[in-house]
């Protein structure tokens, strides 16, 4: 891997949205809508329960907050690719001199940035809003992040490898993956308040482990390293699987011409 042209291409991205207001917008514009939604809606209910759930706000914010790096980090490889098929310069890309990893690895890196911009931005808002710490996690926070992380780009690669291969129909898949997940993972709500079939489910979805930990640390002050193995383990099971998957599809598009064929649809 170069890493000279891994930076060339997270430059590129940098100067498109240097001179796009529109795509400086979006960056803050959904997640802190979600912030305000949450927020407000766990103040009603704590004023409806009259303090029966003194956490509530706490631990739906953390989660939110939390969740919104996951997102940003498959939306970093997902939307970047999306735009270059858009554009019509995914072929122009792979005839350069530039590997299919360092492709990767730029909209990657370039996805961190974003996330970086949005968590620093939700987490002033969150304190000044509702008095919500981010940084009440301390420690936890750093493996926290990393998982979710790690998450986020085994999603977009696998993402990323089902566009490859089904051309523009599946860009859907884009915004819905994440979103294919939420339910069982357990984000706004613990693993067991799901039926029993459906917590096996959950069990298997790494980011299940990150908010079940991330209520133990706001709840108890405990911080699960067992939870933490387990959300390791699954990533890099999820992560591995996402790479063969992108190969192969990048290989048969190479083969079947589906690479020319995308940026003309």
């Amino acid at each position: 891997m170069n890493l000279r042209r891994v930076g060339i291409l997270v430059l590129r991205y940098v100067f498109v949205y240097r001179r796009s207001v529109i795509r400086l917008v979006e960056v803050w514009f959904w997640p802190t809508m979600e912030l305000l939604l949450w927020g407000y809606v766990t103040l009603f209910l704590q004023r409806v329960g009259e303090g029966a759930v003194p956490r509530l706000v706490t631990f739906l914010i953390g989660a939110m907050i939390l969740w919104d790096v996951l997102y940003r980090a498959q939306q970093g490889i997902t939307l970047s690719f999306l735009e270059d098929v858009w554009v019509r310069n995914l072929l122009n890309i792979f005839c350069a001199p530039v590997r299919l990893s360092e492709y990767i690895a730029a909209t990657f890196l370039f996805g961190l940035v974003r996330v970086g911009v949005t968590l620093v931005s939700l987490a002033a808002l969150a304190w000044v809003l509702y008095r919500f710490d981010l940084f009440e996690l301390g420690f936890a926070l750093l493996p926290f992040m990393a998982n979710l992380l790690i998450l986020g780009l085994a999603l977009g690669i696998i993402t990323t490898a089902i566009i490859l291969r089904f051309g523009q129909a599946a860009e859907a898949l884009a915004w819905a993956v994440p979103f294919l997940i939420q339910p069982f993972a357990a984000v706004f709500y613990p693993v067991s308040v799901l039926p029993p079939s459906v917590q096996a489910i959950a069990r298997a979805i790494p980011c299940t482990y990150v908010f079940e930990g991330m209520r133990e640390v706001l709840r108890a002050g405990v911080f699960r390293w067992d939870h933490f193995g387990w959300a390791l383990g699954l990533n890099l099971l999820y992560l591995a699987f996402g790479i063969w998957l992108l190969v192969r599809m990048f290989e048969l598009a190479r083969e079947r011409g589906l690479l020319g064929r995308l940026t003309m649809q």
